[in-house]
């Protein structure tokens, strides 16, 4: 399995910096997705968790600066502005809503690296816990991997946003709301079968769980020391 420094989330209506953008960063040992504009680019991060968006400013439709402004709150996600030279005061706009930097059109490849190089850096910093181990039991939520003893199981995205909420919320409840809330599902159902799936890879003994436990009329809530 490759071990990807980043996934990055590149926002550009023109295919061929789509195109030139995803292939020098893949070559440079990032996962890359892709949008062609902001409703695309809005769609994606619902689903994914990003580690950064590269946006592009003038996009038909919403701009770039209208997808920030709209998602900056929650996105909780670096993001590099790219900008036609002409362009300072949608720059300024763009830092003002919470941009982390801008790139002017044309660039160099090497720029954007060391860029998206120097923010993942600082991001890192003061980032929450993605790698604990407890017992034998080791969750990387950077490799999307739970080792328990000899096994290896993966995690999905709709698990690594609950367990890297409760990793971070040690010996706090969380209500079936509050997940539903956190990956967007509605059904109790569905949220139990979640956690049962979890409970699977994450349990010693599944069936008496120590770990990932429910609390009666409150919710469930993760255990480690």
């Amino acid at each position: 399995m490759n071990n990807f420094e980043a996934h990055i989330l590149v926002v550009d209506d023109d295919d061929g910096i789509r195109d030139l953008v995803r292939k020098y960063l893949n070559e440079n040992n990032f996962l890359i997705t892709t949008a062609k504009n902001a409703e695309d680019a809005a769609e994606k991060i619902n689903i994914i968790k990003f580690d950064l968006i590269i946006l592009d400013i003038m996009m038909p439709g919403k701009t770039g600066l209208q997808f920030l402004s709209e998602n900056k709150k929650k996105l909780y996600t670096p993001v590099i502005l790219l900008t036609a030279k002409g362009e300072p005061k949608e720059r300024v706009e763009g830092l003002e809503i919470g941009a982390d930097d801008y790139l002017p059109k044309p660039f160099e490849p090497k720029e954007l690296i060391l860029r998206i190089r120097n923010i993942l850096s600082k991001t890192k910093k003061h980032d929450n816990k993605r790698v604990i181990e407890f017992d034998n039991i080791k969750i990387d939520l950077n490799k999307l991997i739970i080792h328990k003893n000899k096994e290896e199981f993966k995690i999905n995205n709709t698990e690594k946003i609950i367990l890297e909420k409760m990793i971070n919320s040690p010996g706090e409840s969380f209500s079936r709301d509050y997940i539903g809330n956190l990956i967007d599902i509605d059904k109790e159902r569905s949220i139990d079968v979640i956690i049962t799936r979890l409970r699977k890879k994450i349990e010693l003994d599944p069936k008496n769980p120590k770990y990932l436990q429910t609390i009666r009329g409150t919710g469930y809530v993760l255990w480690i020391e």
